[in-house]
């Protein structure tokens, strides 16, 4: 197999390392260091770690994955991190503090969070410019975008609602009222429900897309855990809708849940304060990021099983994989 050299230059050493071509490969956002860590996803340990901005948060990668777009939160920008060069290549407008965002499905489009003006920014990631500026709830953070590209789902926290909003005319259609403090919202890759997490609520509520309608709120007690300290964060749902991961933060569990019934079906101990989460492109594993171990869980989706810990920087958050 063929060999590419990847060269990082970091502030006072260089990082070097190498990577098979194709391999899987890992992008950890690191709130506390300004910076991204690289993972070989096969041989699981990082392999760079390349300066971005001010406290890095949500990351995306582009729609031909040669690009990593990343919220830098306190530079109140969306960075774009070229990932053959390992270099910032360009910065696009944000809007104030940005967190979390959605790409839409043709790549054109980015919505944005900004959590201190209470609106959802939509740049035109060609462009560089700001297209609208949609008003929400307050405290927007979670951005969820239908297979589609026809709804967006945002979470405001603080006013506790689930908006729908039409990405065509960018006017919301519907708000549903949540358990408290909403962070995360993740539709099913048929686009037919939508998975609000709660955080303070401790629930995760499964909306019909069609219906703006609550079907079901999934309720999650661990032994030996204290109600308060099990705060729904992360969601990621299998293609087939089989299986639900939930990432439930200061717990150190990652919820299995049936995607089907909606019973939980196993907890899975992780770092400390799990909070996001992605699988890898054939869904075989799924990695989270533990903010206050500063570590990586691999889990092996298929045994259910926590098969490796990854250090990485101080308090990882996003996380992105592409082969």
């Amino acid at each position: 197999m063929t060999r590419r050299w990847i060269f990082a230059a970091v502030v006072g050493f260089a990082v070097v390392a190498t990577a098979p071509a194709g391999a899987l490969t890992v992008y950890v956002s690191n709130e506390k260091d300004n910076t991204i860590s690289i993972i070989d996803g096969e041989a699981m340990k990082v392999t760079a770690t390349v300066p971005v901005g001010q406290r890095p948060r949500g990351i995306i990668l582009s729609d031909d994955k040669t690009q990593l777009y990343i919220c830098a939160s306190d530079s109140h920008r969306v960075e774009v991190l070229d990932l053959k060069t390992l270099k910032v290549t360009r910065t696009l407008p944000s809007g104030p503090d940005p967190e979390l965002f959605a790409l839409h499905p043709d790549g054109k489009r980015l919505f944005i969070a900004n959590e201190d003006d209470n609106l959802v920014t939509v740049v035109d990631v060609e462009k560089g410019v700001i297209v609208t500026e949609i008003p929400v709830g307050v405290e927007p953070e979670g951005m969820g975008i239908s297979p589609d590209g026809k709804i967006l789902v945002n979470t405001s926290e603080t006013t506790n609602m689930a908006h729908f909003i039409d990405t065509a005319t960018y006017q919301p259609i519907d708000n549903v009222l949540v358990d408290a403090r909403p962070r995360v919202a993740e539709f099913s890759k048929d686009g037919a429900y939508v998975w609000v997490s709660s955080e303070i609520g401790g629930t995760v509520s499964v909306i019909d897309a069609k219906t703006r309608k609550i079907v079901k709120k999934i309720g999650f007690a661990i032994p030996g855990i204290r109600a308060e300290a099990i705060q729904p964060v992360g969601v990621r749902i299998t293609k087939d809708g089989a299986l639900a991961f939930v990432a439930l933060g200061p717990a150190n569990r990652v919820a299995v849940v049936d995607g089907k019934t909606y019973e939980v079906k196993k907890y899975l101990l992780v770092g400390q304060r799990v909070w996001q989460l992605a699988f890898s492109p054939d869904e075989t594993r799924l990695f989270t990021t533990n903010g206050v171990s500063n570590d990586v869980s691999v889990i092996d989706v298929k045994d259910l099983k926590v098969i490796k810990s990854i250090a990485v920087g101080r308090y990882p958050w996003g996380v992105a994989v592409r082969d």
